[in-house]
């Protein structure tokens, strides 16, 4: 789906000094419209959006540079991006076809190679995100009933149809290519939001035919959320969790979802929900995010849950109860 708001501001760099929101605006050095962004700390990051556009910085956005177009992608919507590391990262351009694509660069964007285009012309790239050094997944929309998922175990350079059982969608179902994060993970599990008719989480569990680990498959199971559902336009757009240990030395998964309704910016209503169990059951927040959001992360640092929207932002620091 592609009913979202570009970020036209970003980066901007969030300031966790005292418990209200503090932003700096930061120089981004294009007019492009930028949707994904990914942090991997130490004053590394990257960003992506229309026009081809690619920017990273090495010192936490003070100076923004802006890449090389890569190679045929002038007019291709970027909207979400994953590093490795200050010169390596993976960017997704969102579109029906083959303008769903994945570009990757080794050496600080100067060159680019096409990676892999969505081999569906009914497809449309939602989300990629890196579990591990090596381990990507790609999420897409629905095609002939089923969301559209793909793996790699090199970094990126190969790709693989995920052909897992469970990924089966809800007529008009589909997922946002909001912020590059309605795809997580914790631990060994992986969690995707959806939305449309249902506000759905998709997650994964072992299906084992024998003691062997190699015998076991991966099969997901959706559940679903009071997040605003109903219209293409609603739904679960980011997810973020983290993990809990109790004193007993159980561990435990907390995820936040966020969304609402795209085209209902100011609508608080049903707009972002928790789950204290793995995403096996979901609450509606006691006191919502103010109007429809489009990503949600979790600072370790704080414990701090940040989300943002057309019309701002909102922390909690209850784990997503208000």
């Amino acid at each position: 789906m592609h009913y979202t708001h570009p970020m036209r501001l970003l980066p901007l760099l969030f300031l966790t000094a005292t418990l209200h929101a503090q932003w700096t605006l930061q120089t981004s050095n294009t007019t492009a419209d930028l949707r994904g962004i990914h942090s991997l700390g130490d004053g590394v990051a990257w960003a992506s959006g229309t026009n081809g556009t690619v920017l990273h910085t090495t010192d936490n956005g003070v100076h923004w540079l802006l890449c090389t177009v890569p190679p045929g992608a002038e007019k291709l919507d970027f909207r979400g991006i994953q590093a490795f590391d200050a010169n390596t990262a993976i960017v997704m351009s969102s579109g029906p076809g083959d303008k769903s694509r994945l570009y990757k660069t080794t050496d600080t964007c100067k060159t680019w190679v096409d990676v892999f285009d969505d081999p569906d012309d009914k497809g449309f790239f939602d989300s990629l995100h890196r579990v591990t050094s090596k381990q990507m997944y790609l999420l897409g929309d629905p095609v002939g009933g089923k969301f559209s998922m793909f793996f790699t175990s090199d970094a990126g350079s190969t790709w693989y149809i995920a052909d897992d059982p469970g990924l089966d969608a809800a007529k008009d179902a589909g997922a946002f290519a909001a912020s590059n994060s309605a795809f997580t993970h914790l631990g060994n599990t992986l969690f995707f939001g959806t939305g449309g008719p249902l506000a759905a989480v998709y997650s994964t569990h072992a299906k084992c035919n024998s003691a062997a680990a190699s015998q076991c498959a991966i099969v997901w199971q959706p559940t679903e959320t009071p997040i605003a559902h109903g219209a293409a336009a609603a739904g679960v757009f980011s997810l973020a969790g983290r993990t809990t240990t109790s004193m007993s030395g159980k561990m435990s998964a907390l995820l936040v979802a966020v969304g609402g309704t795209y085209d209902k910016p100011d609508d608080a209503s049903a707009s972002a929900a928790f789950s204290s169990d793995g995403g096996q059951n979901w609450t509606l927040s006691t006191t919502p995010p103010h109007g429809y959001r489009s990503a949600v992360a979790y600072d370790r640092n704080t414990g701090f849950w940040i989300t943002v929207g057309p019309n701002g932002t909102d922390i909690a620091t209850d784990d997503g109860r208000n």
